[in-house]
């Protein structure tokens, strides 16, 4: 099983940003964690992360040639503002769990609207860098 995990912006830069609400760890922390995960589970993972819209909707587009078998993505603010994502999502049709590290349900209320909720099996929120070795034992089990 081969297993896409798309981080979108400033997720490159945790460790860093807001820790209070994202912690001390890093993003490449975040990648060791969830490939340790992964070997364990006996699936493949990669990893993109881009700042950039349109580069997030090129690696959801290159996962369907690449017959990526699941996708994990955080798409970090683009949740609540993106189409383009969502369209993405539902062109490639690949089983996609949507992770956030905290809740944006009980942040600013415009984060309450995920544009891409629609077109994921599952939404994980609030449950920090675990979320994402959640999303990888459900798309695992799938």
């Amino acid at each position: 099983m081969h297993i896409l995990v798309i981080n979108g912006p400033n997720m490159n830069m945790l460790g860093i940003r807001q820790p209070e609400i994202y912690g001390s760890a890093t993003y490449e922390d975040l990648k060791a964690m969830i490939l340790a995960e992964a070997r364990q589970l006996g699936a493949e993972v990669s990893f993109f992360q881009s700042n950039h819209e349109g580069a997030l909707v090129d690696a959801i587009q290159q996962a369907y040639f690449d017959k990526v078998d699941g996708i994990i993505i955080n798409p970090a603010a683009y949740t609540h503002t993106s189409v383009a994502l969502l369209d993405a999502l539902k062109a490639v049709a690949i089983p996609t769990v949507e992770v956030h590290v905290s809740d944006p349900d009980s942040r600013e209320e415009f984060r309450h609207v995920s544009y891409l909720r629609s077109a994921c099996m599952a939404t994980i929120r609030g449950h920090g860098f675990p979320g994402y070795l959640e999303a990888l034992r459900l798309l695992c089990r799938h």
